[in-house]
């Protein structure tokens, strides 16, 4: 289970045991998020269609080697991939290959043949996240709202739509924090920034600079490329 001494561990985890949403912390610069077992779970907790895409927390290895296999995706590509999933903690839009055998769990998370996932593995969540292997999950907002910064804002906004693991003791209160950028990597490991977020925010106003940042070719030397512009109207 989760770190037991932080606050609401043991509801958190009866909530995802039974089905239901749970609202859980991030490093900082990343705000909360909603987690469940179902896509309707985390649908429901922030109050929007029930049938709305959500993405993939591909924490678990096995989840992800057995995704792999269905991306259309170079290996150097899914190498990046995996970094940028595990070690950058963005949401990732990961193209599909056409006819490929997909694992069905992954069908809640795809539009227009891209799979949105999510790969971090914050060691407090550890033991939660090793007990919950196919989790959904998506910011920790209630529809029109920001994501929320801290447990208190959490509360506040879920109320009693889901429990939530207060993690900010071992967060930053001084840095502003915001929902994960958005990157959609191409079959080649060229990179698009989809929303801006956290990870770019360091960046400043041109996208292209973080997309330099990760090493992504496309975007090298080009600060004004339209790969580098985020793209409106992608929810939280």
């Amino acid at each position: 289970m989760p770190d037991p001494d932080l606050p609401g561990a043991a509801a958190a985890r009866r909530a995802l045991d039974g089905g239901r949403a749970a609202v859980l912390p991030n490093p900082s610069p990343l705000t909360y998020v909603v987690a469940a077992t179902t896509p309707y779970a985390v649908n429901t907790a922030k109050g929007r269609p029930a049938g709305q895409e959500v993405a993939a927390w591909v924490h678990a290895e096995a989840a992800w080697e057995g995704l792999a296999p269905a991306l259309d995706l170079t290996p150097a590509a899914v190498g990046s991939a995996t970094v940028l999933l595990r070690r950058h903690l963005v949401t990732l839009l990961v193209p599909l290959r056409a006819g490929a055998a997909a694992p069905d769990w992954i069908a809640p998370a795809v539009r227009d043949g891209h799979a949105l996932l999510f790969g971090a593995r914050w060691a407090p969540l550890a033991g939660l996240l090793a007990d919950h292997p196919r989790l959904y999950v998506s910011s920790a907002n209630r529809t029109g709202l920001p994501p929320a910064a801290t447990a208190a804002a959490a509360a506040a906004m879920f109320g009693g739509h889901a429990p939530v693991l207060d993690g900010d003791a071992l967060r930053d209160p001084g840095r502003p924090h915001a929902a994960t950028t958005m990157l959609r990597i191409a079959a080649d490991g060229r990179l698009e920034l989809v929303r801006r977020g956290a990870q770019d925010a360091a960046h400043g106003p041109d996208p292209a600079a973080y997309l330099r940042r990760l090493g992504d070719p496309a975007a090298a030397g080009s600060p004004g490329t339209g790969r580098g512009r985020p793209r409106p109207g992608v929810p939280e």
